[in-house]
């Protein structure tokens, strides 16, 4: 049996966003929403992906999906991720560590900070709202 990867996303892979057919077709299977440790920051990258950056203080908890991914999985869905979003480790509110989508710091500089929203989805819908 293949080994799984636990993966915490945080933006467009996340149930029914734009690309979110990427963790399907790779055969991951949705685990449960949560949040991270009050631990990160969030930007818009042009509105069109968020952007995650663990920093050292002025964090805040952000909402997070955890999949399951197939070990083979992870190289091909990270290759699909637009540029400047890499994968690293995330700990996530009830302490587990899993491994995340996060942004490079370059990516972040000189975009809309939104960590005010909590998360991706409640930033949209006031984006689209607004």
């Amino acid at each position: 049996m293949e080994s799984i990867v636990y993966l915490a996303v945080n933006g467009t892979l996340m149930q029914e966003l734009e690309l979110n057919g990427n963790l399907l077709s790779v055969g991951a299977t949705f685990v449960r929403e949560t949040t991270t440790e009050p631990a990160y920051r969030l930007w818009s990258i042009d509105d069109r992906h968020p952007a995650m950056l663990k920093v050292t203080e002025g964090g805040v908890a952000i909402a997070v999906e955890v999949w399951a991914v197939p070990a083979s999985g992870v190289s091909t869905l990270l290759k699909l991720e637009p540029a400047g979003l890499c994968i690293g480790k995330v700990r996530l509110s009830d302490g587990e560590e899993v491994l995340g989508v996060l942004g490079e710091p370059f990516l972040c500089e000189g975009k809309r900070e939104i960590t005010q929203f909590g998360g991706w989805r409640s930033y949209i819908r006031e984006f689209a709202e607004g």
